[in-house]
């Protein structure tokens, strides 16, 4: 998985904190020759006949090349205790430790004792005088474990780069833990920190406290080691000594590799050579060692195995101040092989050595995978999709600059029509990344000349296969251009007839900052700017309105005057809900004087079953003639909460949660027909089912039919966007006898198709890209339906 923080939240999202497993006792060997160690600990700092004021940790190389510690963090335990790892206020660490050079962490204290030598980094940790656990972690975020009664995961003891137990502690390198500590007593690393047999109780004694900072003289390993203690002596007498012959030393591209890449991935999910520190070869297929992006590259074997099972790529996890690469180098990289949360890597990596260059082909590959696979054989390693890919998801583009692909066009839910097939559809599915770590970036990727759409298609994607966040994502390795096949409409599609009507979920428009909708008055302006271009574009005779502010006439009035400012004063009016209910939201409707006539007074019901009481009203055209029955409905969403049981609770059927809510009110709707007598009822409005759910055929069934589906193609059928999904929510059922008056609907692709970084919030999107128009006014798009109504003057 990518190194940010979102790998720490999704660690912990995971459940990485287990319970209720035996205690253990002792830990696998956890750091790997060549890599930054836990030198020193002392934790009796400030206390009754301490020699120091504070208690601190020390870090020494005792490799042969600089390791960076950004990213990375002294993390301590109690010896025995239930607390984690990442509850004890983990100590950020940052900078290159050069390899022989100590590192010093200042950490809590008291009043006795002289001060520290002067620290590189600083923490509040109290450690336990005598018994503890200190751990050196490859990461800034807590561990949700402790090692004993909350035990390590795989994949957190990937994370942990060192451990010192000593005294009573229960986590521990080895057979036993390091001697108990005190107040004038320190765990110092023998040999001045270069001991490392990955056993606690042999590599670590006991001994006055001697800190260390990034001042005093490196000391390799192989040195005899800086003086603890600056104690005098007398100048020593010059003595002849005979130069020794030099030996030769290798060169780094002499040392040849212990594994083919093969090996170290394996043909399971899991490496074979998990915590094994190993020297492979390869050529750079894709640099993403930049400061914003993954911190690492891929390389991958020229010369595969014959086993398709096994990839042959890896990601090593090595910023460019180790070495700096680029594709086409061919790399001898030496580092420990770890699962990092589902993908294997190289990290840490203690040397990159360039060797020459070398060049590897991007493996064909088709989509749908077959039935029963997945990327695994190709993680890491250079893939190309030579087939035109639809683009089917892009909610996360401007946040984390993903999009989702798919072959065989658009992905649908598989609640809102025959035949979608959710497990194929996964499969048929490709995230693409953006190789980067930055949130919210100052360049999203395809944005110019203009923002992607869903249905835009691009074909030869080129990339990396990584893993993160459960799926695998492609990083791509060149350009990928989107061809505009899916272009953006100015106005809805003709419906013909001489009534038009529209149903149009607003996103929330509030007059009241700072409740739902725009937080700020400019982020209003924007807000209503855009949906007044909607409704503009839309042209209908009445619109029935959802997410309206449910403050009396004042924000539906605010959306009338703003839109008859643009088309004319007095074109529309707005109709007052007779029982708006005490939702924050209601439904509402707005219609054209001069083309209807409301036909008696707004009805609505006061059965409690609706959260947010439907509005009806009847109407004829001006000139007279047959009148129509508007019905607008906004039904209970999906989303659980703690009242969400019985018939209500999400039952995995695809319907989420409240299904059986909006049984009962979709029955109640037609109880209204038939009890009020409505004539030519047309039930539209969000109703946040999809086509093929319950509340759809309850209202089927009840002898209404969906003028979307007789008259919009399944391929266009669509109103919403939800998990890189399309399906139909926003609906309009026409009565039998008003069926026949229905000339055509369409659905005006012109906010789910498009990307959310367009909509009126000012907050991380793109200032450049706001354009006050009627695209991304919501997350809905809007139906339009038309209808000839006989009789009268016209």
């Amino acid at each position: 998985m990518r190194p940010s923080t979102r790998v720490a939240a999704a660690l912990a999202a995971g459940g990485l904190a287990v319970s209720g497993l035996a205690v253990l006792t002792s830990a696998p060997a956890l750091a790997a020759p060549g890599t930054v160690v836990i030198s020193q600990v002392y934790g009796g700092g400030g206390g009754s006949g301490a020699p120091y004021a504070n208690d601190f940790v020390e870090l020494f190389n005792r490799g042969s090349a600089a390791v960076s510690l950004d990213g990375w963090s002294v993390q301590y335990g109690s010896a025995t205790g239930t607390g984690t790892f990442g509850a004890n206020s983990p100590v950020p660490l940052a900078g290159t430790l050069a390899p022989g050079q100590y590192h010093l962490v200042r950490l809590a204290g008291g009043s006795t004792g002289a001060a520290l030598p002067d620290p590189d980094g600083t923490g509040t940790i109290n450690l336990s005088a005598g018994s503890g656990k200190v751990v050196l972690v490859r990461s800034a975020e807590g561990l949700a474990c402790n090692g004993g009664s909350v035990p390590c995961t795989a994949e957190q003891t990937a994370l942990i780069a060192d451990l010192v137990g000593y005294g009573t502690a229960n986590y521990f390198e080895g057979a036993a833990p390091a001697p108990a500590l005190s107040a004038t007593l320190a765990g110092l690393r023998g040999d001045h920190g270069c001991a490392d047999t990955d056993a606690n109780a042999t590599d670590v004694a006991t001994g006055a406290p001697a800190p260390r900072n990034r001042a005093t003289t490196p000391a390799p390993c192989g040195d005899p080691g800086p003086t603890p203690t600056a104690t005098p002596t007398a100048t020593p007498t010059a003595t002849p000594t005979v130069t020794p012959t030099a030996t030769p030393t290798a060169e780094p591209c002499d040392l040849p590799a212990t594994h083919q890449i093969a090996e170290v991935q394996g043909s399971g999910d899991v490496s074979p050579l998990a915590g094994k520190t190993v020297r492979v070869e390869g050529v750079v297929t894709g640099d993403f060692q930049g400061a914003d992006q993954l911190g690492g590259f891929f390389l991958q074997d020229p010369t595969p195995d014959d086993d398709p099972a096994t990839s042959d790529g890896l990601y090593a996890y090595a910023r460019a101040s180790l070495k700096d690469v680029k594709p086409g180098d061919r790399v001898l990289v030496t580092g420990k092989v770890v699962e990092y949360n589902g993908w294997t890597e190289l990290s840490p990596v203690t040397a990159v050595d360039v060797c020459g260059t070398g060049s590897v082909q991007p493996a064909p590959q088709d989509l749908p995978l077959p039935e029963g696979k997945t990327f695994e054989p190709l993680e890491s390693m250079l893939v190309t999709f030579p087939e035109k890919l639809t683009l089917t998801d892009h909610y996360d583009l401007g946040r984390y600059g993903e999009v989702t692909v798919s072959a065989e066009g658009r992905v649908f839910q598989p609640t809102d029509r025959p035949g979608a097939d959710t497990a194929r559809d996964a499969r048929r599915s490709l995230l693409v990344d953006d190789g980067s770590t930055k949130e919210n970036p100052a360049v999203i990727p395809y944005t110019d000349p203009q923002v992607v759409r869903l249905g835009d298609t691009a074909t030869g994607v080129t990339g990396v296969l990584g893993y993160g966040f459960g799926v695998y994502r492609l990083q791509p390795t060149a350009p990928i251009e989107f061809a505009r096949t899916n272009p953006r409409q100015a106005e809805p599609s003709p419906v013909d007839g001489n009534v038009k009507v529209a149903s149009f979920n607003t996103l929330n428009w509030f007059t009241t900052l700072k409740s739902r909708g725009a937080t700020t008055a400019v982020e209003q302006r924007r807000q209503l700017a855009k949906l007044v271009a909607a409704l503009k574009g839309m042209d209908a005779d009445v619109v029935g309105l959802m997410e309206v502010q449910n403050n009396g006439q004042t924000a539906v009035q605010a959306l009338v005057d703003a839109l008859n400012a643009e088309v004319g004063a007095g074109t529309y009016a707005a109709l007052a809900h007779p029982n708006p209910g005490t939702d924050l939201i209601h439904v509402t409707a707005i219609y054209k004087p001069a083309r209807l006539k409301p036909v008696g007074p707004a009805l609505s019901s006061t059965d409690p079953v609706y959260r947010r009481p439907p509005l009806i009203q009847t109407f004829r055209r001006v000139q007279g003639g047959q009148p129509f029955t508007l019905i607008v409905n906004h039904f209970k969403s999906k989303g659980c909460d703690e009242d969400a049981t019985g018939p209500d609770a999400d039952t995995g059927d695809g319907q989420g949660c409240y299904n059986g809510e909006r049984i009962r009110q979709a029955k109640a709707t037609l109880a209204l027909i038939d009890s009020l007598d409505l004539p030519n009822p047309l039930v539209l409005g969000d109703l946040n089912a999809y086509g093929e759910e319950d509340p759809i055929h309850t209202l089927e069934a009840g002898k209404l039919t969906s003028v979307t589906k007789k008259f919009i193609p399944e391929t266009d059928r669509y109103s919403y966007l939800y998990n890189g999904m399309l399906g139909e929510l926003d609906h309009a059922l026409a009565g039998k006898s008003l069926l026949k008056r229905v000339t055509g609907a369409t659905i005006w692709h012109i906010n789910s198709d498009e990307s959310r970084m367009l909509d009126y919030n000012t907050e991380y999107n793109p200032p450049s890209l706001y354009r006050p128009d009627a695209f991304r006014s919501s997350d809905h798009d809007p139906v339009v339906i038309g209808l000839h109504l006989p009789g009268g003057k016209g």
